[in-house]
Order: C-alpha cells, then sequence, then structure tokens
C-alpha cells in the first residue's frame, strides 16, 4: 500500500511540474544566426574608441573633390555616431599630392587620409594605376563610371596593399576631365608648339605633353599660380572646376577643351590609420565610400556645367575641340609606350565603354 501511495505521488508532482512549464510566460530564447549582411549597429559603433582621423586635401572646398570630401566626412561622423571625426585639412595646407604620399609612405603618421589623383601612386610602383592617366583611355564619363562602378575597379584599388605600400583604398571618384588652359590664345594642337606646359613630373604626362609639341616643364601645384603670372610656364592643365577655384582665370585666361584626361581620383587611408579602428569603425569608413562615390558621380557632371558657364560669363576665352583625333593621334606614342607591358588589361578598360 505505501508504495501504491508513493507512486501516485511522484505521479502527481511530475504533471504539477509538467503544467508549470507549460504556463510559463518567458519566450523560448532566439537561437538563430545575426544577420551579418546588415551594416555595423551605429550605437555599439557610438561606443567605440574616439579617434580623429586627419584628412588632406590640396584643392579648396568649393571644388568637386572639396564637396566630395566635406560629404565624406558627414557620412562618417553621423554613421559612427560621432566616434570617428574627420578633420578635413583643405587648399593643399598640408602640402601637394606628391608631398603628402611621399610623407605617408615615409612613415609619418600625422596624416592619414588623402584624396589623390587615381594615377599618382604611380611613382610608388602601382602600374595598374598608371593606366587611369593615359590619354583619350576615357571616351566619357559614363565610360568611366563603368570602369570605377564595376569589379575591377576593385582590383585597382587592393593596388597598394599588394605591392606593400602602407594604404589602402577606400573609393573611386571623378573632378571631371583634364584641359590645358594658357596665357595665350591655344585655338588648336597647333598653337601648343613649343608652349612651356606645366607637369609634375609624371612620365605619361611629360609624354603626352612632348608628344603635343610643347616642353614639359615641372613646377609644384602650390607655386603654379606664380609660375603662370611670371611666364615660368606658359600652360598647364587641370579639371575645370579646379581652374576656376585656384584663381587660374587671373594669369591664364584661355581655355581649351580637349579633354584629354578624366581626372580620376580616389581616396586612400594609411595602414597605422586603418588599425587604429575597431572592426565596425572599419565597415563605416567603407560604407561611407561607397555613398560617397555614388555623391561624387552625381554631382561632378552638373558641377562642371555650372562652372563652365560661369567662366564663360566672366569672359574667359574658351575653344572647344569637335575633333580630337588629331590630339589622339599625336598622344599615340605615349599611349603605347605605357600600355604594351599592360595590354590586356588595359583593353579591358577600353571595352568598358557603354
Amino acid at each position: 500500500m505505501k508504495k501504491l501511495f508513493a507512486m501516485l505521488l511522484a505521479c502527481v508532482l511530475i504533471l504539477g511540474l509538467a503544467a508549470c512549464g507549460g504556463n510559463n510566460s518567458t519566450p523560448a530564447p532566439d537561437n538563430s544566426a545575426p544577420d551579418n549582411s546588415a551594416p555595423a549597429d551605429t550605437g555599439d559603433v557610438a561606443n567605440d574608441p574616439k579617434v580623429t582621423l586627419v584628412y588632406a586635401e590640396v584643392n579648396p572646398l568649393d571644388t568637386i573633390v572639396g564637396q566630395t570630401a566635406s560629404e565624406f566626412k558627414r557620412l562618417v561622423e553621423e554613421k559612427s555616431g560621432g566616434s570617428i571625426t574627420i578633420d578635413v585639412r583643405d587648399s593643399g595646407v598640408l602640402g601637394s599630392e606628391n608631398d603628402v604620399l611621399d610623407a605617408i609612405v615615409g612613415g609619418d603618421d600625422s596624416i592619414d587620409m588623402s584624396r589623390i589623383s587615381a594615377f599618382a601612386l604611380t611613382s610608388y610602383g602601382a602600374k595598374k594605376s598608371m593606366l587611369l592617366s593615359i590619354p583619350y583611355t576615357f571616351e566619357n564619363r559614363d565610360h568611366w563610371w563603368a570602369f570605377a562602378n564595376s569589379d575591377l575597379a576593385a582590383e585597382f584599388l587592393n593596388e597598394p596593399q599588394e605591392i606593400g605600400l602602407p594604404l589602402r583604398g577606400i573609393f573611386y571618384g571623378e573632378e571631371g576631365f583634364r584641359h590645358f588652359f594658357s596665357r595665350v590664345p591655344v585655338n588648336g594642337i597647333e598653337d601648343l608648339n613649343g608652349l612651356k606646359i606645366r607637369v609634375s613630373n609624371d612620365p605619361v604626362m611629360n609624354g603626352m605633353v612632348e608628344g603635343l609639341g610643347a616642353s614639359p616643364t615641372v613646377v609644384s601645384f602650390g607655386e603654379l599660380y606664380s609660375a603662370l603670372n611670371t611666364g615660368v610656364c606658359d600652360a598647364a592643365e587641370q579639371p575645370i572646376a579646379n581652374y576656376k577655384s585656384n584663381a587660374f582665370p587671373e594669369v591664364a585666361n584661355n581655355l581649351i577643351l580637349d579633354g584629354h584626361t578624366l581626372g580620376a581620383i580616389q581616396v586612400v587611408i594609411t595602414d597605422t590609420a586603418w588599425a587604429k579602428l575597431t572592426e565596425n569603425q572599419q565597415k563605416v569608413i567603407m560604407e561611407a565610400g561607397k555613398e560617397v562615390q555614388k555623391f561624387n558621380q552625381n554631382l561632378s557632371q552638373s558641377a562642371e556645367d555650372e562652372v563652365l558657364q560661369q567662366l564663360k560669363d566672366e569672359g574667359c576665352n574658351v575653344v572647344d575641340v569637335p575633333d580630337k583625333k588629331p590630339w589622339q593621334d599625336a598622344c599615340a606614342k605615349v599611349i603605347s609606350d605605357n600600355t604594351s607591358d599592360q595590354a590586356e588589361l588595359y583593353q579591358q578598360l577600353l571595352d568598358m565603354k557603354p
């Protein structure tokens, strides 16, 4: 009898515990995997250690590249919840692009990021980057953006890491096609003959100027205004927005729209600066880069059109070039000399024309 009673009591207890479990209002734990495809959570990033990144820009903030820098700053600071501050040093206060790159490659950690011409890394062994500076490679903006938004562009951006430079590419952009401007009127290719044209001692630029019958003259960007004013050089080349913002029409009020090279740009960050960031902060930098690349794409054409009209209204002598074939023919040697060892890759760029 005692055994029977004990068994009945055990059954009652078991049923009672089961009933209590069934009435428990606590939800079962969610063991589903997190969504790793989502952007880094801003709340988490906001609590990361605060860091300030110094960003070098050689042009004023009212240029296409200056506005791109300002938008990048806004996006990064917003997305990071304030844990990252971008300190934009514009108007060349930190030196020319080459000065900045020399400092970075030399181990100077006072500059964390820089906007550079996409081909500026050529002098540091980046052979792929050189292809972006070859004259008359990109026929129009659509051609450039077909490349910049492709998987091939990522391969170019990763080149610094591949060759051991202490920096990495974040995103691409552009500042418009580059054109010649001069102290004296230039109405066609023949008028370039014998002119002293400012170059930055880049082999592609030197070869192009020589092919056009002019004389390459090395002058730093910071000294260009004075060099034009005093006649050290007769002409130079820049994208339209930079030409106006740097007041070059004051000393060289003649602009010929030959569009020899697209002003392709990229923003780079040093390995030292990258290592300062948490994983989520690094994600913020890359996400902001993707967004500001689209911003730059939408900005460049309209901004350039507006500046060109202002130049015409202010009396700048603007000359169109309806037939660019003579210019392309004059550059045939420099194109061949600088693409033959990467012919297949260069052809991929040419074939991206929409």
